[in-house]
């Protein structure tokens, strides 16, 4: 009996045992520690934009320099580019000048020039005055083609970029000048242009076939006179006289003008200055040669050709590069100016003279610099709507510009060729002068 309860006491422990074992917490497995968290990077702060620079301070004036034959043997050719040059400038400076990107301002205008009186040595002088005094960022050219032949070789040796008209030299554009351009017909297109327009506008069989040519011994002078010679054939024509003459204003053509009589000629190529060409015709007209067709060139351009010519200067045509009757933006206006100060529309080199102010405006606008050799570079890469027409410019700085005709009629420059600017039709052929 004892060992029952013994046995039932033991049994009763071991499940009480169990029981408080079961009712015991469980242990749990310690979590690991969780990672600490990463530190951050710091930001970097973004600098504060650096505000730029303001411009450098603005000059009180873009300077543009010429050296013009205001007096002296290219005087009327002087005296007509010059207001083209003061008329663009004026309209310039009424705008406020030229905008210049790099002082962020429009600048105006300073235009300087000198009477070099004719004579190519003065031309260089006064080129250099300007270079020295007045630190020029453009030279604008004078006229005729001895005094730009002088006055180029200046702004290359200085690197000037240099605007010229009233010359028609071809050989000094090959001579590998960088800052010369010159919007202007030159003899390869008045040696090619006179044949064409003439077989354009008379039929074959009235053509004036026998050529006459009067030229000087100058280098223009044998440059166009040999390219007058050595395309006649080509446009079937026939050179019968040429003969050449000193760059002077009162040769005697006597000799000249009877054997082109003799010879039957019908056309006259020339390049006289005035009153050189005057005298010319005047002699033609004693000694009763009128041939049906005649270019002359440079002499018949001024008013003063009319004035004291009358009907012996009635027919000539010239090649010079404008006419107030041109149909392109501007001309209207230009008109106006000059005629409210002389009474007349704009003579003939007075546009080409504005159209290379325009030029140089926009270059130095597109340099967007006063640096010569980006307003140069700006320049090489013109094209413009001018007073001229469209302008761009070759690698030798030689324009491509149109080449219209002109020719006096009733005491008055008509433009005759091309048709679709015609102020007036083409009169050929020319009567005699006891006909006029």
């Amino acid at each position: 009996m004892m060992k029952k309860r013994l046995s039932f006491l033991i049994l009763i422990a071991i499940l009480l045992s169990m029981v408080l074992t079961g009712c015991a917490p469980a242990t749990e497995e310690p979590a690991p520690p969780e990672p600490a968290p990463a530190e951050e990077e710091p930001v970097a702060e973004e600098p504060a934009e650096e505000e730029p620079a303001p411009p450098p301070p603005a000059p009180e004036f873009i300077e543009i320099g010429a050296s013009i034959p205001m007096t002296g043997k290219f005087g009327s050719l002087g005296n007509m580019v010059l207001p083209g040059y003061e008329y663009a400038v004026a309209a310039i400076n009424a705008d406020g000048g030229i905008y210049v990107e790099e002082y962020d301002a429009k600048i105006p205008v300073r235009f300087t020039y000198y009477d070099d009186e004719s004579d190519p040595t003065k031309a260089v002088s006064k080129l250099e005055t300007l270079y020295a005094d007045q630190d020029v960022t453009v030279y604008l050219g004078g006229a005729g083609s001895a005094m730009h032949a002088a006055a180029s070789a200046i702004a290359e040796k200085n690197q000037v970029p240099y605007c010229g008209i009233a010359f028609a030299l071809y050989e000094i554009h090959q001579q590998g000048y960088q800052y010369l351009f010159s919007p202007f017909p030159k003899s390869p297109d008045m040696a090619r242009d006179v044949y064409e327009y003439v077989n354009a506008n008379v039929p074959e069989g009235e053509r004036p076939t026998k050529v006459a040519i009067f030229a000087y011994n100058t280098d223009w002078g044998k440059e166009l006179g040999g390219l007058w010679e050595d395309n006649a054939a080509e446009y079937g024509y026939e050179v019968v006289v040429r003969e050449e003459t000193p760059l002077a204003p009162d040769n005697d053509y006597t000799d000249a003008i009877l054997k082109a009589k003799a010879a039957g000629a019908e056309m006259l190529l020339s390049m006289p200055i005035f009153p050189d060409g005057s005298g010319m015709f005047k002699t033609m007209a004693e000694l009763d040669w009128a041939p049906k067709f005649a270019l002359v060139i440079r002499a018949p351009e001024g008013v003063n050709w009319g004035e004291s010519m009358g009907t012996i200067g009635e027919y000539v045509t010239i090649f010079p590069g404008w006419h107030h009757g041109a149909d392109f933006p501007g001309v209207d206006e230009l008109n106006a100016v000059y005629e409210a100060d002389f009474g007349r529309p704009a003579d003939l080199l007075t546009g080409p003279a504005y159209a290379c102010v325009q030029i140089v405006a926009a270059a130095i606008e597109s340099a967007g610099t006063l640096d010569r050799a980006a307003v140069r570079d700006a320049m090489a890469a013109t094209d413009l709507e001018t007073v001229m027409g469209r302008v761009t410019f070759n690698e030798d700085g030689t324009g491509n510009v149109w080449n219209p005709l002109i020719q006096w009629l009733n005491g008055a420059l008509e433009l005759v060729v091309p048709e679709d600017h015609a102020t007036a039709e083409f009169f050929y052929p020319a009567p005699p002068f006891g006909e006029r």
